[in-house]
């Protein structure tokens, strides 16, 4: 039985979650559909589009992203201080882009004057507007509704579209985030739509890559803030540069089947991380395979277990034997 999205989202364990959409139909997401020949390639564009617009809305940010065929994989990371410290104004000015509001948040986005009793009911009203922009839910179904109506509008059909309510892993270390941010930047190279990172379309990797070569960042997407160190700002705490690297030497060994080594030499992120190669490779290439709600070493997840009231957590063995010593 499902268990309840409440059950699933612990902010007091981990900002960083790995969030999977599947479509219900055969007509496909994206591509194209054998029985017909029709092409709906460009619906990847759309899932791009509409994911880096949300990212400017939310509170949450995009650390990577992969618009497949027929699912979508997404890391988020929330940062629900930032959404805190909003003004009344910043709230109503980015729930606006989203939805109407209510009448009375209009009237006050116009400048018009509030009654006293208007501006408490305001405040109460931007209270769940703040919560709901920092909310992972409300960012998937603003995505997946989305998607969905223009998909059903160009099919000229009604009905679902997406299999059921997306599904969440909690990252709960620096080891799960990277190894979940690299599964899902080189989806398109393990199942052949692409065959390096950065001819990857629809990818974050691509973005990055092709931001680094200029000597720049994806301004949409959440920074690479360098190794650790006092005063860190917010952001991945590791080279880009590193990362990138690290995500084409996997992608050979991925692409050529060459398990248990990462190619030229024993990359600087792995060591920091504290991960062997064959446990780097088989956590990039079976990461949904081995732990369902959430991915972290073996003490991570049984402080999730008790924040999230879960009998059991799933993958504990696996934790053990590839983050151990994370």
């Amino acid at each position: 039985m499902p268990k309840p999205r409440k059950n699933q989202i612990s902010l007091i364990d981990t900002p960083f979650y790995h969030c999977v959409s599947r479509c219900v139909r055969r007509s496909f997401l994206c591509g194209e559909d054998k029985f017909t020949g029709q092409s709906y390639e460009h619906r990847r564009g759309w899932v791009e589009e509409r994911l880096l617009f949300l990212s400017s809305v939310f509170s949450i940010g995009i650390c990577a992203y992969a618009v497949m065929s027929n699912h979508t994989h997404v890391v988020l990371c929330v940062d629900k201080e930032l959404a805190e410290n909003w003004s009344t104004e910043e709230v109503v000015r980015r729930w606006h882009q989203l939805y109407q509001g209510t009448l009375l948040s209009q009237k006050y986005q116009r400048g018009d004057t509030l009654s006293k009793g208007e501006l408490i009911s305001l405040e109460e009203t931007v209270t769940i507007y703040r919560q709901r922009l920092y909310d992972i839910s409300w960012l998937m179904r603003n995505l997946n509704e989305y998607i969905a109506r223009e998909a059903n509008k160009e099919d000229g059909c009604t009905g679902r579209f997406w299999e059921g309510r997306f599904k969440s892993q909690a990252l709960l270390d620096e080891s799960a985030v990277l190894a979940c941010m690299a599964y899902v930047d080189l989806n398109p190279i393990r199942t052949k739509m692409d065959t390096t990172p950065e001819t990857s379309k629809h990818t974050s990797i691509q973005q990055r890559i092709h931001a680094l070569i200029k000597g720049e960042q994806p301004r949409k997407l959440m920074r690479f803030v360098g190794n650790h160190r006092q005063d860190m700002p917010k952001g991945i705490a590791y080279s880009l540069i590193d990362y990138c690297e690290l995500v084409d030497s996997t992608g050979r060994c991925i692409r050529e089947d060459k398990a248990g080594y990462i190619e030229y030499h024993h990359s600087p992120i792995l060591e920091r991380l504290g991960l062997d190669t064959e446990q780097w490779l088989t956590l990039t290439t079976e990461f949904e395979q081995h732990f369902s709600t959430a991915v972290g070493s073996e003490h991570m997840l049984q402080q999730f277990k008790q924040h999230t009231k879960h009998k059991r957590a799933r993958g504990m063995a696996k934790a053990r034997a590839l983050l151990q010593q994370a």
